[in-house]
């Protein structure tokens, strides 16, 4: 039976974590941290911004959901990020991952896929243009931004979805997210979100609270690319520019409501 996509579904999944505070650990990058540590409080959960090989796992032990995103390399780090990952597969805690740049340099998409294989994520988002390096398809990442639209990488999130038994979510003007059974278009959000940095990695942060609440890896990632969405709509209709955006962005995950999410949200299932 085809599921039908509501905002009252995402409403009980954002009361759930604004009532629990789920502890999301991000092993994420310098540009993102910030970003990602005040979304995280605005939506409702805790966030914890930890990367020191010395206690990633105990950290990984304590959290409900863990999110690693590959912006910043450096060897101590994907040291780090492998320890946590094997953690978190091993403890059955979902983990996000955020295949950052993957396709702009072997070394980038080479630790992507080895994180892939040794964490098994739940879920990984990122642009069409990394999702089709990590699946080997053809394609230009410009940096760390995408040369894509997220339909190109349509067959490319189906075959890493099957390949790993995750839910693939791509990020675009529409959302695509993806398993081995559904198709799921999110067509909220707003052009001027491409000119705040780190937004992308903030979706992959929110991605972790909703799987921390909701056990469903492609209901936690299509609850949460919404949310992102909306939010950048309610931000955008205030702010005059991408520095206020940021802002608003903010308020806009602290204020939202059952009705803001009925009002704005757009869905559509194959």
């Amino acid at each position: 039976m085809m599921h039908l996509w509501t905002a009252e579904d995402i409403w009980r999944d954002v009361e759930q974590i604004r009532r629990e505070a789920p502890l999301v650990h991000n092993i994420t990058n310098y540009v993102a941290m910030n970003n990602s540590a005040n979304a995280l409080l605005a939506i409702g959960a805790s966030p914890v911004m930890a990367h020191a090989i010395e206690e990633v796992e105990e950290m990984t032990g304590l959290a409900s959901a863990v999110v690693i995103n590959i912006g910043t390399l450096s060897e101590h780090w994907i040291a780090a990020m492998e320890r946590t990952a094997a953690a978190a597969r091993k403890k059955n805690i979902p983990l996000v991952l955020d295949p950052v740049g993957a396709g702009a340099t072997v070394f980038r998409t080479e630790t992507a896929l080895r994180l892939l294989s040794l964490g098994h994520p739940a879920i990984v988002r990122g642009n069409a243009s990394e999702i089709l390096a990590l699946a080997r398809r053809p394609g230009s990442t410009k940096g760390v931004d995408s040369s894509h639209q997220a339909e190109d990488a349509r067959d490319a999130a189906a075959q890493l979805s099957d390949q790993y038994d995750c839910v693939v979510s791509v990020s675009g003007a529409v959302d695509l997210i993806v398993d081995r059974d559904s198709a799921v278009r999110v067509a909220n959000g707003h052009p001027m979100m491409s000119r705040v940095t780190a937004l992308g990695c903030t979706a992959s942060a929110l991605t972790g609270a909703f799987a921390a609440v909701n056990r469903s890896p492609l209901h936690a990632a299509v609850h949460a690319m919404a949310v992102t969405g909306i939010a950048g709509e309610m931000a955008a209709a205030r702010a005059e520019g991408p520095g206020s955006l940021q802002v608003r962005f903010l308020d806009a995950l602290y204020t939202m409501n059952a009705q803001d999410l009925a009002g704005h949200l757009r869905i559509d299932i194959e």
